[in-house]
């Protein structure tokens, strides 16, 4: 049987039918497979970060993520980076983790758009105190210090204040105030406009993340090198996108050569929190049931 006549036999089959959990850790896999600019994928390890300690991470954060409507935010966050520390033993995932878990945290009957602001203006102070246990747990690098709500200090009460706090210098924390704007009104339907234009998910990905550069640039390039690197690889990959559409040889070129730039210099110029931001999308996608299989 051919593959086509195979998934004709079997268009019942739906993305709406995948749980939490199961979204979360599909989510988590097509993000890392898809070579992304500057990032780990199957194709590219760093010196000590895998592809296969993304794909381990991806597993072990299918149950809390399946729980998070009933457990709540923080509860899932810590639980997902505990399991994930269970298998590797450096930072894979926390800012995905961060994302996720309030999506998932909206009940499966209510959409996203909407629910989404309901979890967030009901995160508690044990919420914040478990979240901020996490992010110590994860070790994340490049954090540096803040004048507010520096998580080196005491959780403060409101996770959604110190969230606001640090909007202007991470886009993560960017999304808790926004009620994730960028991720549900941007990211999703961009990637939805590019599957109706037949393109792969694989590319699909590949271009909505260089996107994303050039316009926010990348808060992880921006803790670890500076706004002025920040700022270049914004700059770049708009380059990147001017040189033609995602079937053009010379925006594959010009992708190549962006890619080059960002691995340069040790991996420090490492595109992560967009890589997040990209991971967040596509669990919302696959919630809802709107990115639909085959995903290639």
């Amino acid at each position: 049987m051919s593959n086509s006549s195979f998934l004709s036999q079997n268009s019942k089959l739906k993305t709406q039918d995948l749980s939490p959990g199961q979204a979360a850790t599909l989510a988590c896999l097509l993000e890392v497979t898809a070579p992304k600019v500057g990032n780990v994928h199957r194709g590219a390890d760093f010196e000590k970060l895998t592809f296969t300690d993304f794909v381990a991470s991806a597993v072990a954060i299918g149950p809390a993520m399946e729980h998070a409507a009933t457990t709540g935010v923080g509860r899932a966050v810590l639980s997902a980076i505990q399991a994930t520390r269970q298998l590797v033993s450096t930072n894979t995932n926390l800012g995905m983790v961060l994302l996720i878990a309030p999506l998932a945290a909206v009940p499966r009957g209510e959409s996203l758009q909407v629910g989404i602001a309901n979890v967030l203006n009901s995160l508690t102070a044990d919420d914040s105190a478990l979240v901020y246990e996490a992010i110590r747990l994860a070790q994340p690098g490049g954090m540096g210090e803040a004048k507010e709500m520096d998580i080196a200090a005491a959780a403060p009460p409101s996770l959604l204040a110190a969230m606001k706090a640090a909007e202007e210098r991470d886009l993560v924390a960017r999304q808790y105030s926004t009620n994730f704007a960028i991720v549900l009104s941007e990211i999703l339907p961009n990637l939805l406009a590019g599957q109706q234009k037949g393109w792969s998910l694989t590319d699909n990905i590949i271009r909505e993340h260089v996107r994303l550069i050039s316009v926010y640039s990348d808060s992880l390039i921006a803790r670890k090198c500076g706004s002025e690197t920040a700022t270049q690889a914004s700059a770049y990959a708009a380059q990147v996108l001017a040189a033609g559409d995602i079937d053009d040889e010379n925006y594959h070129a010009a992708l190549s050569d962006f890619d080059f730039w960002l691995r340069a210099d040790g991996q420090q110029r490492n595109p992560g929190t967009t890589a997040d931001l990209i991971a967040a999308a596509l669990f919302a996608g696959l919630r809802d049931g709107l990115l639909s299989p085959p995903y290639r």
